[in-house]
């Protein structure tokens, strides 16, 4: 198995070692910190990386379906096309991370801090952003149909034409968020102004 830890700030991975995720998963139980690691095109489906360290981590292409993210630390890191369908990703960290053309199909993103995140592009049909701060982040062009943004902080959000049909955005805060383009047919939303203060 190619597994070697460099220091305890950078740890290198090779995805065709024998048994990664289970490598992985060991890694975040014994070391916890996988800071700037590289996990490219990995295949860590169902993997358990609750309480992770990943900031600035490479998550390029990588696979997640159903993994357990829960408060994990992915600030900065480039999830760029990576997949994490029905993942656990209550109270993750996620400021300022590369999440282009994600598909986000039904994950649990609750009270997750995506603050100056990219999500142009991202798929979040029917995924749960409940209490998320979403303060700054882009949506440009996301697929937010069906998705659940309750008392969401949106301000300053970029939300121009992404697709909102069916979203429950109430309670949300919009203060100069974009939504310029913004499909919301059938979204349920507050009347105009009312909505919680920004964090």
């Amino acid at each position: 198995m190619k597994f070697e830890i460099k220091t305890i700030e950078k740890v290198l991975f090779s995805t065709d070692a024998e048994n990664f995720k289970a490598a992985i998963e060991k890694a975040v139980k014994e070391v916890a910190d996988l800071k700037s690691a590289d996990f490219k095109q990995a295949d860590l489906e169902d993997a358990n990386l609750e309480r992770a360290n990943l900031r600035s981590a490479d998550l390029r292409g990588v696979d997640l379906r159903g993994a357990n993210l829960e408060d994990a630390n992915l600030r900065g890191a480039d999830l760029r096309g990576a997949n994490l369908e029905d993942a656990d990703l209550r109270g993750i960290d996620l400021r300022g991370a590369d999440i282009e053309n994600a598909n986000l199909n039904g994950a649990d993103l609750e009270d997750a801090n995506l603050r100056g995140a990219n999500l142009r592009d991202a798929n979040l049909r029917s995924a749960n952003l409940r209490s998320a701060n979403l303060r700054d982040a882009n949506f440009e062009d996301a697929d937010l149909c069906g998705a659940n943004l309750r008392d969401a902080n949106l301000k300053r959000a970029n939300l121009g034409d992404a697709d909102l049909r069916d979203a429950d955005l109430r309670g949300a805060n919009f203060e100069k968020t974009d939504l310029r383009g913004a499909d919301l047919e059938w979204a349920r939303i507050n009347p105009p102004g009312i909505g919680p203060e920004g964090k």
